[in-house]
C-alpha cells in the first residue's frame, strides 16, 4: 500500500514538473506604424487608426479597432497581446488610416504572432 502511494506521489511530482517546464511564455505581438511625409521626414502627432474589415458578403461589426497618435519619432505603437493566443496561426490583416495637418494616408499591415510588425505610411 505504501509502495503504491509513493509511486503515485512520484508520478504527480513528475507530471507537475513536466507541465511547468513545458509551458512556454507568450512573446509580445506588436504593430508599429511609421508615418512619413513626402520628403520622408517623421510626422509627429498624426492620428493613426487600425481596423479590421469584414471579408464576408454580409457586413458585420468590426472586431479590431484601435487608434493612437505618433510619437516624436513619427511612430504609432499598438500592442496585440490580448488578441493573440498561443497556437493561433496569424493575428490579423488590418487597414491603416492616418490623418495629420500635413495630409492623410492609407495602408495595410499584416500583424504576425509574437513579433514586431512594421509598416510605413506616407501622408500627402
Amino acid at each position: 500500500m505504501k509502495s503504491n502511494k509513493l509511486k503515485l506521489i512520484v508520478l504527480f511530482a513528475f507530471l507537475a514538473v513536466a507541465v511547468l517546464y513545458g509551458c512556454r511564455k507568450k512573446e509580445d505581438t506588436i504593430a508599429i506604424i511609421k508615418v512619413r511625409n513626402s520628403t520622408n521626414e517623421a510626422v509627429v502627432g498624426a492620428q493613426v487608426v487600425l481596423y479590421g474589415q469584414s471579408t464576408t458578403n454580409q457586413p458585420s461589426s468590426v472586431v479590431l479597432y484601435d487608434t493612437t497618435s505618433t510619437n516624436s519619432s513619427g511612430e504609432a505603437t499598438f500592442n496585440f497581446n490580448d488578441e493573440y493566443q498561443l497556437g493561433q496561426a496569424g493575428v490579423a490583416v488590418l487597414n491603416i488610416n492616418v490623418t495629420s495637418p500635413q495630409g492623410s494616408g492609407q495602408g495595410i499591415i499584416k500583424v504576425e504572432e509574437e513579433t514586431t510588425s512594421v509598416e510605413t505610411v506616407f501622408v500627402q
